[in-house]
């Protein structure tokens, strides 16, 4: 029996202790190498070399969407399966885009998990269905590169002249840009547009 080596990606150390914990249930699967940042991926993909990498998406120092892509292009005999609380429908697209093999939520029951970990390996693609059919339904993103930077900005508050003066950009354009985020969400205020766009995934970044 082959036994599938694995890398483990996730900034919350319960989740991934009982990630490996159940993962380590399996006869043919192997945590070899666990870390807590995006960052720390790339460099532990090539020390341990793992078939499969399963990453979270929000993680300090790169997120997992970029960290897969990084991965793919580093070491691209390693797949990858992005294992995300946020089952956000843009996350999914930006995944598969990324490079990733698989896109499941943490709460995949752990047999389903560990087939999935299998099937990867063996070079196919797994999806979380529902988040699919969500994510088609979605489609990508309406905001421009600039519109998604102004809510990003928008998130934690602040007047358009405490983003203007983070973004350097002049006060009239952060407005223009705002107004326009908002009618592509359908949002009526700049909170609900910045909530509509995290809840699609179009934040990330």
């Amino acid at each position: 029996m082959t036994t599938l080596r694995l890398l483990l990606a996730d900034d919350q150390a319960l989740v991934r202790g009982a990630l490996a914990a159940l993962l380590q249930l399996e006869p043919d699967l192997d945590v070899v190498a666990e870390v807590a940042r995006g960052d720390e991926v790339v460099v532990a993909v090539r020390e341990h070399r793992p078939d499969v990498a399963l990453l979270d998406v929000e993680m300090p120092g790169l997120d997992g969407i970029t960290a897969t892509a990084a991965v793919r292009a580093a070491c691209p005999a390693t797949r990858v399966l992005v294992v995300t609380t946020f089952g956000r429908p843009g996350y999914l697209r930006r995944a598969m885009e990324a490079g990733a093999s698989g896109f499941v939520v943490k709460d995949t029951p752990a047999r389903e998990l560990a087939d999935a970990v299998r099937r990867v390996a063996a070079g196919l693609r797994v999806v979380d269905p529902a988040l699919a059919a969500e994510s088609l339904a979605a489609g990508t993103s309406p905001l421009t590169e600039r519109e998604t930077q102004v809510l990003r900005a928008a998130r934690d508050g602040g007047t358009a002249a405490d983003l203007a003066a983070v973004l350097h950009l002049s006060e009239g354009t952060v407005r223009n840009h705002l107004s326009s985020a908002i009618g592509k969400t359908g949002a009526r205020t700049r909170a609900e547009a910045v909530r509509l766009a995290e809840q699609n995934g179009w934040l990330l970044g």
